[in-house]
């Protein structure tokens, strides 16, 4: 009998790269897959735990989802983190973890056919393994002749028909800050093996992929658990070189763990984006000690000056958490003296807010809600005004954009020191003829905000 599902993804690239794991398992299993929610047997939500705002939108999504009368399921960060009381407070919303995912075609009818499923209850998966989702199986149906090291197979299908898709380095995080309850429900952090990912980018480069994004919860780690603390150094050559793929982006570095090795790899590696996407998340040093993180203003800015001695026009990006409990006038001071010297292409400013179940949660000195969001407001206009000055400063200059829309003789697309979706866009006029997940090469003519303007060379 024909079953149909449709799948919402919530939150970051990782769980884009969950649900499309997701898909492929679903179909494996005899589900069609639809984009017409209402006319599907079921909807599965691929949820985001990470902060308040997206917890509530998760929430609301389900809700959503449960009007239309269909089977709903939550699957993700917000199921695996709270599990049996999330399915207690939603009854009309079945609850799955990441040890499902490995049967999620099976989960998916019981579902339907009205067999209960019990939710497990909230565990803390640092102590766990396998780490979530759990290791992927051989599908010989998707199999990819594989590299040096024997035979690979993908376990994934495309979503999206986009130029760009997120590639999985690792899975969880042993980083401890403070603030952060990430690794309680991601698990402790598992690299992958360097042939599989690359295997993997094969694969997606054979159904139109021009730019790969490596994601993680902490690239610079990427390695340490496979004995080899510069496996991504070796692994971007091997990226950058796959028929198809016009360029390699990293995100998510510690700077605490950024090393020269990679700062020479990324800069030198052709087909590899001069992008930087560093979790400052601070600069005054007390305030990045409770948050059990290192660093501070001047040693940040000099990792930002080494970036920029090997590439001038490298794009660096970062978020920044303001009114941590404990932060003083001085210590919000200190940052923004940091983002006027660092001057940063993209910047995100969020308020700090209580996560169950982290450290920070217990501390005694909190800073009153309206401190905090006067603070926000304040940084925020400052990181505006500072990444739009930025980006007139490559007024002038030359630029590589990755076509992802056509419209007549202009293109939108993204230039080498912006991410998708976060850090703007470039709009090329009289580029007839192009198509998306190409290349032109253009001069930029005008700016508005972090958007810029810029016509073919």
């Amino acid at each position: 009998m024909s079953r149909s599902v449709a799948l919402v993804t919530l939150g970051c690239g990782r769980n884009e790269v969950d649900s499309e794991e997701l898909a492929a398992r679903l179909e494996q299993g005899g589900w069609q897959l639809t984009e017409d929610a209402e006319s599907a047997d079921a909807v599965l939500v691929n949820t985001c735990g990470f902060i308040e705002a997206a917890k509530r939108d998760s929430i609301d999504t389900l809700l959503d989802a449960a009007d239309s009368g269909r089977h709903v399921v939550a699957v993700g960060c917000l199921a695996e983190r709270y599990g049996d009381g999330l399915a207690r407070e939603l009854p009309e919303i079945a609850v799955l973890g990441f040890d499902d995912y490995a049967s999620i075609a099976e989960r998916l009818d019981d579902v339907v056919a009205g067999r209960g499923h019990i939710s497990h209850p909230p565990r803390d998966r640092r102590q766990l393994l396998p780490i979530s989702p759990v290791e992927r199986p051989a599908a010989p149906d998707v199999g990819i002749p594989g590299h040096a090291g024997g035979p690979r197979s993908v376990l994934r299908r495309r979503l999206s028909g986009e130029p760009v898709a997120p590639l999985k380095l690792a899975s969880g995080c042993d980083r401890r800050c403070t603030f952060c309850a990430i690794p309680s429900f991601r698990g402790a952090f598992v690299s992958r093996p360097p042939n599989d990912i690359v295997a993997e980018a094969e694969w997606l480069a054979d159904r139109g992929v021009s730019e790969l994004l490596l994601v993680s919860e902490n690239s610079t780690s990427y390695g340490k658990d496979l004995g080899d603390l510069q496996a991504l150094e070796r692994l971007l050559p091997r990226l950058a070189a796959i028929g198809g793929v016009q360029r390699v982006r990293v995100s998510y570095l510690q700077p605490a763990e950024v090393r020269p090795t990679l700062l020479d790899a990324i800069a030198s590696t052709e087909g590899v984006a001069a992008y930087y996407d560093i979790s400052f998340q601070h600069a005054a040093e007390p305030l990045l000690r409770r948050m059990r993180r290192f660093g501070g203003t001047d040693r940040f800015l000099e990792l930002i000056a080494a970036i920029r001695e090997r590439t001038p026009d490298a794009g660096i990006r970062s978020n920044f958490i303001v009114g941590f409990p404990g932060e003083s006038d001085a210590d919000a001071a200190e940052l923004e003296r940091f983002l006027t010297e660092a001057r940063l292409d993209a910047v995100g400013i969020f308020g700090y807010s209580d996560e169950d179940g982290t450290e920070a949660a217990s501390f005694a000195d909190k800073v009153a809600d309206d401190v905090i969001a006067a603070r926000v407001a304040r940084l925020t206009a400052l990181a505006e005004e500072l990444t739009a000055q930025r980006a007139e400063d490559r007024i002038g200059q030359p630029v590589e954009v990755l076509v992802e829309a056509v419209e007549g003789e202009v293109v939108e697309g993204r230039g080498e020191h912006q991410a998708p979706e976060v850090d703007g866009s470039v709009l090329v006029r009289g580029a007839a003829g192009r198509m998306i997940g190409g290349m032109v090469s253009a001069l930029v003519v005008g700016s508005d905000g972090v958007d810029l303007l810029a016509e073919p060379r």
